[in-house]
């Protein structure tokens, strides 16, 4: 789960968006001069409300980006020949000219990750050193640098909105991180630097979206699924049928299996074949990790450019250079963490020793591995709250979950959701497209990818911007640009004709996401540099998503979607009771896991360096001997598919997570505090929550947006207690 990487002008080399589709709402267009022999008929630079996702192909990319590119930089340079160092003068030309440049590279690089295919690769590789290298010269421009430095030092600066001299901030902020002070071979190095490491980003994807491809695995003997449920049974059918064999049904088989992460944890989490379960698990943390598409020397180049890319920028290592920003430091993020694991390990050690307990009690013998650890926690999971994740499914169909959401956001935010497909182009037609109505005027769209397709859409879910909230950019005859958004998931698809049945945790990562989109949408701040999730410290952005899980827990909320797709009957009270009973189960272990993830990221961004001696993996099995109860397998290469960190916006802020969750499960605290059984009383936090942390964005500081809505500074109190543990420490 993410969120896409903050879009500003002087960090439009570093931080290019990793799946942005950018979209003006209205009637805006682009400039007249785009209509040339490249740009005539273009779907790509279309003068159209929406993208034309439906239109838009791999041939369209090269000539459409090079006709913009090449605009662009001729306004540049006139704005570079007669800057004014005022807000207007400077910051809106800036705002115009990036919000075009990201409206049509956004809606490449999203297709890209949603519907790749080998001519649109070749496309994007064509043309994006271009993009880097536009975005090098704005981040550079000495003459717009020191027209900003001129702006904060003139008289005009105190008459500047606190909104407007947040961007004015950031802006001298990402000039210095982009390069601005480099001269002569230092310069040429740096930016030699960001060229190979956004190739190296989108070649990690590319290999990782390639291994998840190339392992899959036909079982046609019913007693090697045996265990798995009817639903996994459904899908590898319906797969198994997709790539050549008609006859395939649930029942009878044969059934494919692949990496897809729908497919692959119900394997782990249920098939009784120990075989299966061990070839499964040693496919998916080896992806990416040998022969052509071997992503560990990318990783080692990766590390070595950012340490170097630091360096030139006078910081000792990449860590130090990412916390420029974000809300902690690399010692107050490793402190936290610390802080955690002591509060986590003593509760981790006795999952492992329960689920060990009950395997040899029900007839397991040796050694538990990786692969045996899911089912049998899955199993002692079941026996201690006779809870099953597949009895489950039933009740969270997604058109039922949708509506239940949908209502928690009105009766929180006041605002109505519609749906309103066919009003936008899609990209594939389980795309659905939404709009939110307050007073019954639209204040903002979404467009919701649901579903896995593992031949053409990268895993994970993520939310992303399509276009921000801007007065400077409204259309004709509107007073402001309505953002909008998407929503891209990767849950279990409908099967046969019944619709789309939702694990719980399917549910949790819809609602995480949705947290993402209403930052974006709820903001009510009309500068476009800092509107919505723009601006915000990474390390705050993961605050509205994860606070929004919570809810699923809420009785009133559950219950709003909890009906049985078939006869609509309610979750049963016994049920629900048994699925709150279980919200802490293993919870020591999933917060040290977490915390494996966000503590190998900071060593190997602060401390780590390749060619030493020492491997990645080997930096890895030392984190996991510290945070973890149970030894790797020698065989892990998880490094290889670790997205967040190499092709995603999470290098050296991985704790992010941990850090938002304390400020999001403190959020929720003051909904407890007040009653969640007094509903006057919710609405009211519910609506001190919209106004502060979706509706200021990044226009203020979030530890101030905290202070607005918490009255306080944040507390690990709150995200401890959610999780069933204390702040004792245990042994280390």
């Amino acid at each position: 789960m993410g969120r896409r990487k903050t879009v500003l002008i002087a960090t439009l080399s570093t931080t290019l968006p990793v799946a942005v589709a950018g979209i003006a709402v209205g009637s805006f267009f682009l400039a007249k001069h785009l209509k040339t022999k490249a740009g005539a008929g273009n779907p790509l630079l279309a003068d159209s409300v929406f993208p034309h996702f439906d239109r838009i192909q791999a041939r369209h990319v090269v000539p459409g980006m090079r006709a913009l590119i090449k605009q662009v930089n001729g306004e540049i340079t006139a704005l570079e020949a007669g800057v004014e160092p005022t807000f207007h003068g400077l910051v809106d030309p800036i705002e115009r000219m990036t919000d075009k440049l990201h409206r049509a590279w956004g809606a490449v690089s999203h297709l890209k990750s949603v519907k790749d295919s080998p001519a649109l690769r070749k496309a994007v590789e064509s043309v994006e050193a271009e993009y880097v290298k536009l975005g090098l010269r704005l981040s550079q421009s000495r003459p717009l640098y020191e027209a900003f430095t001129a702006l904060k030092a003139s008289p005009a600066w105190k008459e500047l909105s606190a909104a407007q001299q947040r961007v004015v901030d950031i802006e001298l902020r990402d000039f210095v991180l982009g390069g601005v002070s480099l001269e002569g071979s230092a310069k040429e190095r740096f930016n030699e630097i960001q060229q190979e490491l956004k190739k190296l980003s989108t070649k990690f994807s590319n290999n990782l979206l390639d291994g998840t491809k190339a392992w899959s695995k036909l079982v046609a003997s019913k007693d090697d699924v045996d265990g798995l449920p009817a639903s996994a049974l459904g899908l590898a059918a319906q797969q198994a049928k997709a790539k050549g064999h008609p006859a395939a049904t649930a029942d009878a088989g044969p059934w494919l299996f692949t990496l897809d992460f729908p497919c692959y944890m119900p394997v782990l989490t249920h098939a009784k074949n120990r075989a299966l379960r061990e070839e499964m698990y040693e496919a998916f943390i080896q992806r990416a990790s040998s022969g052509p598409i071997d992503n560990t020397p990318i990783i080692e180049r990766i590390l070595s450019l950012r340490r170097e890319k630091a360096q030139l920028l006078g910081f000792k290592t990449f860590a130090d250079m990412s916390m420029a920003k974000k809300m902690a430091t690399v010692e107050k993020a490793q402190a936290l963490l610390e802080e955690l694991r002591i509060a986590s390990m003593e509760a981790g050690r006795k999952d492992l020793e329960d689920v060990k307990a009950f395997a040899d009690k029900n007839g397991f013998e040796g050694d538990l591995k990786w692969w045996d650890v899911p089912f049998w926690a899955e199993r002692l999971r079941e026996k201690r709250y006779s809870l099953n994740e597949e009895e489950l499914r039933p009740y969270f169909a997604l058109p039922s979950v949708l509506e239940g959401l949908f209502g928690l956001a009105k009766r929180l935010f006041g605002v109505d959701i519609e749906a309103a497909d066919g009003e936008a182009p899609v990209w594939n037609k389980d795309v659905r497209f939404f709009k939110l109505e307050k007073a019954g005027m639209p204040c903002a769209y979404f467009y919701l990818d649901p579903y896995s397709r593992p031949a053409e859409k990268r895993g994970g879910a993520w939310m992303d911007e399509v276009a921000g909230r801007s007065k400077l950019l409204a259309p004709g005859g509107s007073s402001v640009r309505l953002p909008v958004a998407h929503m891209v998931c990767n849950q279990s698809p409908p099967i046969g004709d019944k619709p789309s049945l939702m694990t719980f945790r399917e549910v949790e990562t819809l609602f995480h996401e949705f947290g993402h989109a209403m930052q974006h949408m709820m903001t009510t701040v009309d500068e476009g540099m800092v509107a919505g999730i723009r601006g915000v410290e990474w390390d705050a952005v993961e605050l509205p998503s994860q606070f929004m899980e919570n809810w699923c827990y809420d009785r009133p909320t559950l219950y709003s979607f909890a009906k049985h797709f078939e006869t609509g009957e309610p979750l049963p009270e016994a049920l629900y009771g048994r699925l709150k009973d279980a919200k802490t189960y293993r919870s020591g272990t999933m917060m040290l896991r977490q915390l494996h993830f966000a503590m190998l990221d900071l060593e190997l961004h602060s401390s780590f360096t390749p060619g030493q001696g020492k491997s990645v993996f080997d930096c890895d099995r030392e984190v996991a001997e510290k945070v973890l109860v149970m030894p790797t397998s020698p065989k892990d290469r998880f490094l290889c598919g670790f997205g967040h960190i190499f092709a995603g916006g999470y290098a050296a802020g991985y704790y992010s997570y941990k850090w938002a969750e304390v400020l999001s499960a403190d959020a929720f605290s003051a909904f407890e505090e007040v009653g969640l059984e007094k509903e006057a009383a919710v609405v009211a936090t519910g609506q001190r929550f919209r106004d502060t942390v979706l509706a200021l964005g990044g226009s203020v500081a979030p530890a101030d947006v905290f202070k607005a809505f918490r009255g306080r500074n944040p507390s690990t109190e709150p995200l401890l207690r959610h999780s069933g543990l204390t702040s004792t420490p245990a042994a280390a």
